[in-house]
């Protein structure tokens, strides 16, 4: 537990409660708080705990900055200064340094366990005098007289009723709000699937490069691999749900048959031992129908998610949770002004979507694997995509139209290429359509 619950000038227990504790609720609960807020984070699990989304991003590292925590993430961290991206078809990798992209002020990250993470994070929410309740979970939810009852089971089975006036769902993949609403839908344009496991003794790069997450193409997806500090490796396939259907093994030996399918990336685990069981989940991609509603928003992954590709569901967690804090702020002192501050909001939050879908949704077509694998910087476009694989998609920088010039470019590259493209774009497009028949 946190601080104490502090009953407000309305009667509420809180001002506001946070569904979910990883690092959009943590964040927004943080900075919050430090705004005189009272405030309660209910996460359904105790820190620490598993999660995946292990590799970050340049551009979070301001908000681990304005938190207060960027030397604890740095302790538990392996340096990151770039991607790699491998593709057998070309027999040739491509690195992409963060200190190359337009804003050179952010040139690396880190590599993270996420347990380890997102404990530092809960733990500062609660340092900051954030109530935090793990192992107890919001089974249910109303509002009525401007304010939320909430009810709560704790970890021993006991049930209480908490109040506020703001309610942040933050809870992720569970989108408590969605399923409660109705509003979560499918992704119409993509759906993968993942099957992931952790390593040991896997080869790893050299010099600078040791903690750069690599990317390998192969013939049912894409693979990650990223290292952390500790000498172990995360590895994980995403792939279309038609192949993981094809899995008629336990689940640790279909990860292993299906690395077998990537050669350059067997020959980096040729000596490897996996070090806990494989795991697979499925259906990536949806989003919610909308953010806000009265006395209430979906933040990070409880309003929409797509794909690990580039990694951005921590850092559009993190980010959304700081430019979300104006907003609730907003509602709290009933700014007239409300619609027009969660109207900006909302832009700012589906154009990063929006930026980052286009991409992924063309991961894999093989005009974007050679595009990334030959890179040309005319008028600063590579510059551009390190930006975004930087994560600079949250603030007012030049980027915007030199990702559009970089859409023009993949357009030419598409046509010359057309019968290639087209067979990999039906693929995707039957594969989406098979997750969607499957509900």
């Amino acid at each position: 537990m946190g601080g104490d619950s502090t009953v407000t000038e309305t009667g509420c227990d809180y001002d506001v409660l946070v569904i979910g504790g990883g690092p959009a609720g943590a964040t927004m609960s943080t900075f919050l708080a430090d705004r005189g807020r009272g405030v309660a984070v209910i996460e359904k699990d105790v820190h620490p705990r598993f999660h995946i989304g292990e590799s970050l991003l340049p551009l979070s590292m301001p908000v681990f900055e304005r938190l207060g925590v960027v030397d604890k993430v740095a302790d538990i961290g392996m340096i990151k200064y770039g991607a790699e991206f491998v593709s057998p078809w070309h027999r040739k990798t491509q690195t992409y340094y963060f200190g190359g992209a337009l804003d050179k002020a952010y040139p690396y990250a880190y590599q993270v366990k996420r347990e380890d993470l997102d404990r530092i994070l809960i733990d500062n929410a609660a340092d900051k005098g954030v109530a935090v309740s793990q192992g107890s979970r919001v089974v249910d939810a109303h509002r009525h007289g401007g304010r939320w009852d909430v009810a709560v089971e704790d970890r021993d089975g006991g049930r209480r009723s908490l109040t506020a006036r703001y309610l942040v769902d933050a809870s992720g993949r569970d989108t408590f709000m969605g399923k409660k609403l109705g509003i979560k839908q499918r992704n119409p344009n993509h759906n993968s699937a993942a099957i992931f496991s952790h390593f040991e003794n896997a080869e790893r790069l050299g010099g600078i490069d040791e903690g750069n997450i690599s990317v390998f193409w192969f013939d049912h997806g894409w693979f990650w691999f990223i290292p952390f500090r500790d000498g172990s490796v995360s590895v994980g396939a995403v792939c279309w749900p038609d192949y993981l259907k094809t899995r008629n093994t336990d689940v640790d030996s279909f990860l292993l048959e299906t690395i077998q399918k990537c050669p350059p990336l067997a020959e980096r685990l040729r000596d490897a031992r996996m070090t806990m069981p494989a795991r697979a989940t499925g259906n990536f991609s949806y989003q919610a129908d909308r953010i806000f509603g009265d006395g209430y928003m979906l933040l990070g992954d409880a309003y929409a998610f797509v794909d690990p590709v580039f990694s951005s569901g921590v850092h559009i967690a993190l980010n959304s949770a700081t430019h979300a804090t104006e907003v609730v702020e907003a509602a709290l002192r009933e700014d007239p002004e409300l619609a027009d501050i969660q109207a900006r909001y909302e832009e700012r939050i589906h154009q990063a979507l929006e930026d980052f879908s286009w991409f992924i949704y063309r991961i894999t077509q093989p005009a974007m694997r050679r595009m990334f694998l030959k890179p040309r910087n005319v008028l600063r476009v590579k510059e551009a995509i390190l930006s975004l694989l930087a994560g600079d998609l949250f603030r007012d920088t030049p980027v915007r139209w030199r990702l559009q010039l970089f859409k023009a470019f993949y357009a030419w590259t598409y046509l010359i290429h057309l019968p290639s493209n087209i067979a990999a774009k039906r693929r995707r497009q039957r594969a989406v359509a098979l997750a969607a028949e499957a509900g």
